[in-house]
């Protein structure tokens, strides 16, 4: 089944620079690209207006303009590009989605329009990263160029979907001749404790954060002999912020859509949510895709 790449795209610069990625990776991977709008009626609603009405409100011209411009222009600019454009009536998240079902990746800006600094609940790329059945690729933020140099940049926490995740950015790595970092970020020792007893459990702890990065760093290389790997432990209070200063320096960040102790279902968790909102470079949500249609 030779899946898509999707982008979402509603005419702001956040979904035209996601749309531009998109194509890119279309291209490499050799996949047909799908730019999807998801459009509402006036009224701010995806179903007729009149409840005996069973049909569902037709596309906009002006919409499927602005699909047909983005096409041609990317098109022209992706040499080898095979790109087709789709609107469906309903909300922009929902419809993206539902073609993420039969999508290879997803790709999203932070943004859309109206959007502002710092917006992520019910927001289309907070759908995505939440409920994509794919892996979802978040371009952010809009304001800088999107970072071709650097590590993609991984956490690892011993987790399922941790682990999927450094499968994703180990491909992604080898894809861009880049090196790949795998962090761990563990809590400093808390509370009135005996010197003695703080230092062994900071030796403890340590032993753990190398152990798992050793592991993870093994499987990769592995799969991937020839790619460049760095096992980087952190300490730090707030793994989150940890993180999102690491992705300072990164060109990507993978990050599983559970962690540790998370269940199906489960919105993102922190550590994941705080970085599709504060990452300094784009955040690939590493959602396993549904198995293909027969």
């Amino acid at each position: 089944m030779n899946r898509p790449v999707v982008a979402g795209v509603d005419g702001s610069p956040s979904s035209l620079a996601a749309a531009d990625l998109a194509a890119a990776t279309a291209v490499a991977r050799s996949r047909p690209l799908l730019l999807v709008h998801g459009y509402l009626h006036p009224l701010g609603y995806g179903v007729p207006l009149n409840p005996y009405d069973l049909g569902v409100p037709a596309p906009t011209a002006e919409s499927e303009r602005m699909l047909e411009s983005v096409a041609a222009d990317l098109a022209e600019r992706h040499p080898g590009l095979r790109v087709q454009v789709r609107q469906v009536a309903g909300g922009p998240g929902a419809a993206v989605v539902e073609e993420s079902r039969r999508a290879e990746l997803v790709v999203v800006g932070s943004r859309g329009v109206g959007g502002f600094a710092g917006l992520m609940l019910g927001s289309v790329s907070g759908q995505l990263a939440q409920h994509g059945h794919c892996p979802v690729l978040i371009v952010r933020p809009e304001e800088q160029p999107i970072p071709v140099d650097g590590p993609v940049l991984v956490g690892v926490d011993g987790s399922d979907s941790a682990a999927y995740a450094i499968e994703l950015a180990a491909d992604e790595a080898e894809r861009r001749d880049a090196e790949l970092v795998l962090a761990h970020v563990r809590s400093p020792e808390h509370g009135a404790v005996a010197p003695q007893v703080a230092a062994e459990a900071a030796t403890a702890g340590q032993a753990e954060a190398a152990g798992l990065l050793a592991e993870a760093a093994d499987r990769v290389r592995a799969a991937h002999p020839g790619l460049r790997v760095t096992e980087r432990p952190l300490t730090a209070a707030s793994p989150e912020n940890a993180l999102v200063e690491a992705s300072g320096e990164a060109s990507l960040v993978v990050v599983g859509s559970r962690g540790r102790g998370g269940f199906a279902g489960l919105l993102l968790g922190s550590v994941s949510q705080a970085l599709v909102q504060h990452s300094h470079c784009p955040v690939l949500v590493a959602h396993r895709p549904e198995p293909a249609d027969d």
